[in-house]
């Protein structure tokens, strides 16, 4: 059995996700969006001092708790870190009543029939008891569908599901992250195999187990209220997706079983310059707003 304190406050949805899992490859736009460039660090463990301070900043804000911020997702050299001097998983939850996540994925396979797979995930299974271990209580796995094609987005959505059965075997619960592109032409009829096909896999699930789902923001409202209405399913959450803040919230309140889980458009505004109080007040701000949207 999952923690079933921590499932009561995913299933409640009264908030958001926070994704605060920017890995390697989306590191320095993250650190460039908060006003730090290339020049202030040298090599990938500095930048990663850096990412790790922003993010223990936005999370030991006042601003930042489970009243409005139901979970987190976090990046994996991030759960081996502490935030004020506790592990991550274990602040998240006890000092700040966020539920903690975690990213598994290691990247993206070169585009096939329209889609990026996730790479392979050799060491997963001993990745997934360190989480448990560490109080992490689901996981994050992302890949992107490029084009409207049947063939490519069942493969998505099969390997999905397959990492999905090896989480839920250590007693984690998996979001699964098929990403559809939001520029792609396409767009609409992407979403529509992409619920179909998600809708047969959940069919398909044997016993008790439940998954997440965190989906781009889909052109027609409510579309994804079939999914967010299954009993295999105990969340759905939206990325922002490169949608700016305004426009991720403004989309996110026509899908009201749908709440956010946004990355960029959680850290825009904030600012490496910014003044504590400053800080603070943005971040407020932005989860007042993201709040208000996932609850609309």
């Amino acid at each position: 059995m999952t923690d079933q304190d921590k499932a009561a406050k995913i299933r409640a949805g009264n908030g958001f996700v926070a994704a605060l899992d920017q890995s390697g490859g989306s590191t320095p736009k993250a650190l460039r969006q908060y006003g730090i460039s290339e020049d202030r660090y040298s090599g990938e463990e500095e930048m990663f001092d850096l990412i790790h301070g922003m993010r223990e900043r936005i999370v030991r804000s006042p601003a930042f708790t489970g009243d409005k911020v139901v979970g987190a997702i976090l990046f994996e050299q991030t759960m081996d870190r502490t935030f004020d001097g506790v592990p991550a998983a274990e602040y998240l939850w006890k000092k700040r009543g966020v539920v903690p996540f975690l990213k598994i994925d290691k990247g993206l396979e070169d585009a096939a029939n329209g889609v990026k797979l996730m790479k392979p995930m050799p060491d997963l299974d001993a990745t997934l008891a360190r989480a448990k271990k560490l109080g992490i209580f689901g996981t994050k796995e992302r890949s992107v569908i490029d084009a409207a094609n049947e063939g490519g987005i069942e493969a998505i959505v099969a390997q999905q599901f397959d990492i999905g059965r090896q989480v839920l075997a250590h007693d984690l619960v998996p979001m699964l992250e098929p990403e559809i592109t939001i520029s792609i032409p396409d767009k609409a009829e992407a979403e529509k195999i992409l619920r179909e096909c998600i809708l047969r896999h959940l069919d398909g699930m044997k016993g008790d187990d439940q998954i997440m789902l965190k989906l781009t923001l889909p052109e027609e409202a409510g579309f994804y209220a079939p999914l967010a209405d299954h009993p295999k399913v105990m969340r759905v959450v939206a990325l922002s997706g490169g949608y700016s803040r305004e426009e991720a919230n403004a989309r996110l309140a026509k899908n009201p079983k749908v709440i956010a889980s946004f990355s960029r458009a959680l850290t825009e505004g904030l600012s490496d310059a910014q003044s504590d109080a400053e800080f603070d007040a943005a971040l407020r701000d932005t989860i007042d707003s993201i709040h208000a949207a996932s609850v609309a």
